[in-house]
């Protein structure tokens, strides 16, 4: 008897935002929730901003183009926050 595993698959599929976190959901079915409070550009960002998102990286990034914030698929499965010094642009 043979056992197959499911493949993994890290690309962004969606993602949603409550006033405290951000999960991305993969297309592999798993969802990654962590807190904004981790990255600042977001976290200080209006909804509107928040919701401006586009896959980068093939789908492994996520991109946010009016705040210049990019997150990889990798980082978040990690959990990796910003680095202490980003600074917050409006």
């Amino acid at each position: 008897m043979s056992i197959l595993a499911p493949e993994s698959d890290e690309r962004v599929k969606d993602l949603q935002f409550t006033e405290e976190t951000m999960s991305v959901d993969l297309m592999d079915g798993r969802t990654i929730t962590v807190p904004l409070a981790w990255y600042p550009r977001l976290l200080h960002a209006g909804i509107d901003q928040r919701n401006h998102w586009e896959k980068s990286g093939g789908g492994y990034g996520i991109h946010w183009p009016e705040i210049d914030e990019d997150l990889s698929t990798e980082g978040l499965l990690r959990g990796i926050p910003a680095a202490k010094s980003q600074k917050i642009t409006s």
